[in-house]
């Protein structure tokens, strides 16, 4: 029986059923667990540079701490699911109207995961075919927007993200982007300053959202804004959603008109993800005639943006959205902003100029310019890294330096939360941070010097505290 005539009961159904419409289909179906067996050993049959260059990333992943706020660490079911057989299925469009035979099964795992991602999030809608968070962005600028339409976004050197807007990227080049900024006292969105921008500027699309900004977003706010100009809102929370999902942080889902997201940054499979809440059906005019938000969203992720989904991907997002309903998995997000806030306060009693004064959120930014002079992110970045300590600098609000070398560095928990470190842990990093910054000697905007002994002593307690916490 063809799940495509399934489609409407299977979205209501539970897991289970789901199942057992999936096992009606194949009853006598052999188990994959022989195919799948021993993936790692055949790769190193057969391509042992490749084999040996896998190993060393999970042995650098192993001895050093991941403190970059853009990074998590999926599961390895997550893993199991990308490298399946699944990845090996060809097809276009979407469940129930393919255009490749064969996708019984492959219909029932992005209905799994459809299901489940608006479960996540309390969504009306899903759409998990994006290859990445950009693209889901791009799916929907290109979904709303004709070449030239204007666009108000929050500027990447501010704390935006480069597919919001930025001149080098797909928006700034085919739209009319005006940007807006965080107070320059407070670094805090002034949302009042905003609408008075978005009144000025009369914009088709506000995009809120942030991959460096350490407080909370008023996503009720932007959406009144929204609605006095006319505007849609999109909001992108890559870096927030899994504290979205958690209720850790306030959801955007029935506030904007789009939700989107990458799907590793929360812990999951490289991907992304587009959600709709109470808008999900609202017209609009579209090739002469109108048709709801959610058909114009699918027409524009195929054929209008991509082709093929990735369907491996797809299964591992079932797979992680599964993980995101759990209550390991929210515990875990109440966890992250606790380790957050914990290493914000340790630096500040290091005397480190953070941000905002702390974080809401798993992240924040340090001006180390104004620690030691001389002091740039770039140097901080590279220096640690020899320590064994991974951060990635950022430019600030109002950085006086190049995006080459920058005031800032950034930080966040996702990572050593997994793993299982907590405040305690926080306090000992902080440490050793800040015992490499306060010897490294800059000689340039990117160039430094840094005593062997202490990079070797700093390495070694990096991987003596690894070692207790070890991948999981």
């Amino acid at each position: 029986m063809p799940v495509d005539k399934h489609v409407g009961e299977t979205l209501r159904r539970s897991d289970k059923q789901l199942y057992e419409i999936i096992e009606s289909i194949f009853p006598t179906a052999p188990s994959s667990a022989g195919y799948h067996r021993g993936l790692p050993e055949a790769l190193a049959h057969t391509d042992a540079e490749v084999y040996r260059l896998i190993e060393a990333e999970h042995n650098r992943l192993q001895n050093t701490l991941q403190l970059i706020a853009a990074e998590n660490q999926c599961s390895r079911a997550v893993l199991a699911a990308l490298g399946s057989v699944v990845q090996n299925k060809t097809t276009e469009g979407f469940v129930g109207s393919r255009f490749h035979g064969g996708c019984e099964v492959v219909d029932s795992l992005e209905t799994l995961a459809v299901t489940r991602a608006k479960a996540a999030f309390g969504a009306k809608y899903a759409n998990v075919q994006p290859h990445s968070g950009t693209g889901a962005n791009q799916i929907v600028l290109t979904a709303i927007l004709e070449s030239g339409d204007r666009i108000l976004s929050l500027a990447m050197d501010q704390g935006g993200h480069v597919s919001h807007g930025a001149g080098v990227a797909f928006a700034g080049r085919f739209f009319e982007v005006e940007q807006y900024r965080v107070d320059p006292k407070s670094f805090l969105l002034d949302y009042e300053a905003i609408r008075q921008q978005a009144l000025r500027f009369r914009p088709k699309l506000i995009i809120c959202g942030a991959s460096a900004y350490s407080r909370t977003i008023d996503f009720a706010a932007y959406r009144r804004i929204a609605d006095e100009v006319g505007a849609y809102l999109m909001a992108d929370i890559s870096h927030i959603s899994g504290l979205i999902a958690a209720g850790v942080h306030p959801s955007p889902v029935d506030d904007a008109h789009f939700t989107t997201t990458s799907t590793y940054k929360p812990g999951g499979p490289r991907g992304g993800l587009i959600l709709m809440g109470r808008d999900f059906d609202a017209p609009i005019q579209a090739g002469g005639r109108s048709m709801p938000l959610w058909e114009r969203i699918e027409k524009t992720t195929f054929p209008g943006f991509q082709g093929t989904p990735y369907l491996n991907n797809i299964a591992a997002k079932a797979v992680f959205f599964r993980e995101m309903l759990s209550a390991e998995y929210k515990a875990r997000q109440f966890r992250i902003v606790e380790n957050a806030r914990s290493l914000a306060k340790a630096f500040d009693r290091l005397g480190y100029d953070i941000l905002t004064g702390g974080t809401d959120n798993h992240m924040f930014c340090i001006n180390v310019g104004r620690f030691r002079e001389g002091l740039t992110g770039a140097i901080a970045q590279h220096c640690l890294e020899e320590c064994g300590i991974i951060v990635n600098m950022n430019r600030l609000p109002y950085d006086p330096h190049s995006p080459r070398v920058t005031s800032g560095m950034r930080l966040g928990t996702p990572i050593v939360t997994k793993n299982g470190m907590g405040p305690m842990q926080m306090e000992a990093i902080a440490g050793l941070v800040d015992a490499v910054l306060t010897k490294v000697e800059p000689t340039g905007g990117r160039e430094y010097r840094l005593d062997d002994r202490l990079r070797l002593e700093t390495k070694c307690q990096v991987q003596d505290l690894c070692a207790r916490f070890p991948m999981v």
